[in-house]
C-alpha cells in the first residue's frame, strides 16, 4: 500500500510481535487461534512466539480439559503485564505521526 508517496509495506520488528502478542492476551485473547488472528500471524510464527514468551515467564500456559483433549488458554503473567505497560507508556512518549519518514 502506498500512502502519500511513502511505501507503508514495512516488517513488524519482533518486539512489535512480541507486545502486539502481550497486548492481545491482556486485552482478553486467550485462545492460541485467536491470538494469530489478532495478531496477524500465520500458525508456526504463533507457537514460536507463545513458546518463547512463556519461557521468558511473561505468559502462563493454562490446559483445561481431560488430557487427551485439553485446551491451551494462555494467561499474562505480573512480568508480562509490567512490560506492556512499560513499552505502552514509552510509546505515549513519543509523538510517532510527526516522524519523518
Amino acid at each position: 500500500m502506498v500512502m502519500g508517496g511513502v511505501g507503508l509495506s514495512r516488517r513488524r520488528s519482533r518486539l512489535d510481535i512480541i507486545l502486539s502478542v502481550l497486548s492481545a492476551v491482556r486485552d482478553g485473547v486467550d485462545k492460541p487461534t485467536r491470538i494469530m488472528y489478532a495478531t496477524n500471524l500465520s500458525w508456526r510464527p504463533t507457537q514460536s512466539v507463545l513458546r518463547f514468551l512463556v519461557q521468558q515467564g511473561l505468559l502462563m500456559e493454562v490446559r483445561e480439559g481431560r488430557e487427551r483433549r485439553s485446551k491451551v488458554r494462555y494467561r499474562l503473567t505480573e512480568k508480562g503485564l509490567e512490560v506492556v505497560n512499560y513499552f505502552e507508556k514509552a510509546r505515549d512518549l513519543i509523538v510517532l505521526e510527526e516522524f519523518p519518514l
